[in-house]
């Protein structure tokens, strides 16, 4: 059994992966990703949805909340380490009684991954964009499956350690470069492609911070931004909280990382979010 036969199909007709997201990008609003974690490890909710019920049941919960995206990850890539590597295999064990009911939910589904054989048997099951933290950069296969399958990759700036030396701004420039140069080599259609700088990830709190300060300065690249400051760091060096007491610094991050160009925003607090986006809309249109 290869990777593509994995998981049944969702019980839904078939997506068009591209449109869909274009569609969202064409509502002129921020479009909120919400995040379901199919771990047992990871950093903001610890393994609370690991049970594929509970994982369910929060996917809805987030459609309900106005979740326009649900990203759904296997494995843990906590941004400040102790994260534990799964196999493929394990991967996809993980996702298999999970991946078809979200997708059938209705809603573009994300496959968070950096391995190619499960973006592939994600695909296959209902996922319509791919979510690479390293920004196909780790494993070189899984750009060639974004550019079969001609779905959305979200390509997110990553580094092995934080470096508080550099400019991290002109150190998240030259890290697309060299993924949109890999995209492009493997036919991957620049209309398909969204840069994320990777809030938390091989960043300093100050480095998180000055990135969505400066989000603007990526727009050069003249492609849709996503932000995913959710409950990270940096908010707990500012104003100090465990990670699921971090939901007024997320908000407030998101609502800035939108005021600087942001066109998505990834988020363990969708009901939260959406109305905050709503309110700073309304006051906003009201000037």
């Amino acid at each position: 059994m290869n990777e593509a036969q994995t998981f049944s199909p969702p019980d839904r007709p078939g997506h068009d992966a591209p449109r869909s997201l274009a569609r969202l990008l064409a509502l002129g609003r921020p479009i909120v990703m919400g995040i379901l974690n199919v771990t047992p490890d990871s950093f903001s909710d610890g393994g609370r949805f690991f049970d594929p019920q509970r994982a369910v049941e929060h996917a809805r919960r987030m459609q309900a909340e106005g979740a326009d995206i649900l990203d759904v990850g296997a494995e843990s890539t906590r941004p400040y380490g102790g994260a534990v590597a799964v196999s493929r295999e394990e991967e996809l064990l993980r996702l298999a009684p999970v991946l078809p009911a979200v997708a059938a939910l209705g809603l573009p589904v994300s496959i968070d991954t950096m391995k190619a054989g499960v973006a592939e048997a994600a695909l296959a099951a209902g996922a319509s964009i791919v979510n690479d933290v390293w920004g196909l950069q780790r494993e070189p296969d899984l750009a060639r499956v974004v550019a079969q399958h001609r779905v959305p990759v979200v390509i997110m700036h990553n580094r092995e350690a934080a470096d508080p030396a550099i400019d991290i701004m002109a150190d998240i420039a030259a890290f697309f470069e060299r993924s949109l140069a890999i995209a492009a080599r493997a036919g991957i259609a620049a209309t398909n492609i969204v840069l994320d700088p990777g809030i938390g990830f091989g960043k300093t709190p100050a480095q998180s911070i000055t990135a969505i300060a400066r989000l603007g300065e990526l727009r050069a690249f003249g492609l849709p931004l996503l932000v995913g400051a959710s409950r990270k760091r940096f908010i707990d060096t500012v104003s100090p909280a465990p990670p699921d007491q971090r939901i007024g610094g997320s908000v407030a991050s998101h609502v800035l990382a939108v005021e600087n160009g942001a066109a998505i925003v990834r988020t363990h607090d969708v009901a939260e979010t959406v109305q905050a986006l709503r309110v700073a809309a309304a006051i906003k249109g009201a000037r």
